[in-house]
C-alpha cells in the first residue's frame, strides 16, 4: 500500500500528456500488485493464492522498469521513489511466495492451528 501512495505521489509530477501513458500505466501496474494479493488471499487454495501472487510480483517488475523509464525519460530522479521501499516490497512477496511454496511441498511443516475455524469446515 506505501508502493501505491508513492507511486501516486510521484506520478502527480509527470507530464500532462503523460496521463493516459506512462502515468496509467505506472499507476495501473503499482495498484495491481496488493490487489492480487488481497484476491489470491481470499482464494480458498494454496495453489490459487501462490498464482496472484506470482501476478503480483509481475506487477511489481513493471512498476520497477516503468519507474526506470520515467526516469530516464527525466519524468522523476531516482529518490522520487524510495529504492528501499521497492527492495523492501519485492523481498517481503518473495518470502511470501517462498513459505506458501514450502507449504505445498512440506504440508507437515505446518501444523493444524489447534484454534477451530468453523468455516474451514464448509
Amino acid at each position: 500500500m506505501q508502493l501505491v501512495e508513492a507511486v501516486y505521489r510521484a506520478t502527480s509530477t509527470f507530464p500532462a500528456d503523460e496521463r493516459y501513458g506512462l502515468t496509467a500505466q505506472l499507476r495501473r501496474a503499482a495498484i495491481s500488485v496488493p490487489s492480487n494479493i488481497a484476491e489470491g488471499a481470499a482464494r480458498r487454495s494454496t495453489s490459487d493464492y501462490l498464482r496472484h501472487l506470482s501476478f503480483a510480483r509481475g506487477s511489481l517488475a513493471e512498476v520497477s522498469t516503468q519507474l526506470e523509464i520515467a526516469r530516464r525519460l527525466g519524468f522523476c530522479t531516482a529518490s522520487s521513489i524510495d529504492p528501499e521501499l521497492l527492495d523492501r516490497t519485492f523481498a517481503r512477496l518473495n518470502a511470501l511466495i517462498r513459505t506458501h511454496e514450502r507449504r505445498i511441498r512440506e504440508p507437515d511443516a505446518f501444523p493444524e492451528s489447534p484454534i477451530p475455524n468453523p468455516q474451514s469446515h464448509a
